[in-house]
């Protein structure tokens, strides 16, 4: 197969300019792809608040990348960090009223990059993207 045509190669080229772009974007924020990411997952919890465990598994990220995240936005007191009372291995990361501006600011960033990627589609191509890339999200789940 073409090495043009290999999909993981394609996805990877699109994730890379995309996050690339991002990061540009949010380099005066002080904040990378990465971090603005996990403030938007937790941003969107029904509480503004997660476990470590459940903020890695929607990340996709191995727990020592999850922790240095998580420390990296408490230092800069976007996320607040405790424990559970009952289960001490248990921790907790909540957004802070400081990451909540941040996050909506950098959104909307976000928002404009991924239009701008998306703007040579049809609304047609773009709802069938967006379909095959749930799909392919979930099977890579059972790889």
């Amino acid at each position: 197969m073409n090495e043009q045509n290999h999909c993981g190669i394609l996805i990877r080229q699109i994730n890379n300019a995309f996050e690339k772009k991002a990061n540009t974007r949010l380099k005066e924020t002080n904040l990378t792809f990465s971090q603005m990411s996990a403030l938007i997952e937790i941003l969107n919890m029904p509480t503004k608040k997660t476990t470590f465990k459940e903020l890695e598994k929607r990340l996709s990220l191995a727990q020592s990348t999850t922790v240095g995240l998580i420390s990296r936005l408490e230092q800069k007191k976007l996320v607040h960090v405790s424990g559970d009372k009952d289960d001490k291995r248990i921790k907790y990361v909540e957004i802070t009223p400081l990451g909540e501006k941040f996050c909506n600011e950098a959104k909307q960033e976000m928002e404009d990059t991924e239009q701008k990627l998306l703007e040579n589609l049809s609304a047609g191509e773009v709802e069938t993207l967006l379909s095959l890339l749930k799909k392919i999200n979930l099977i890579s789940k059972d790889i």
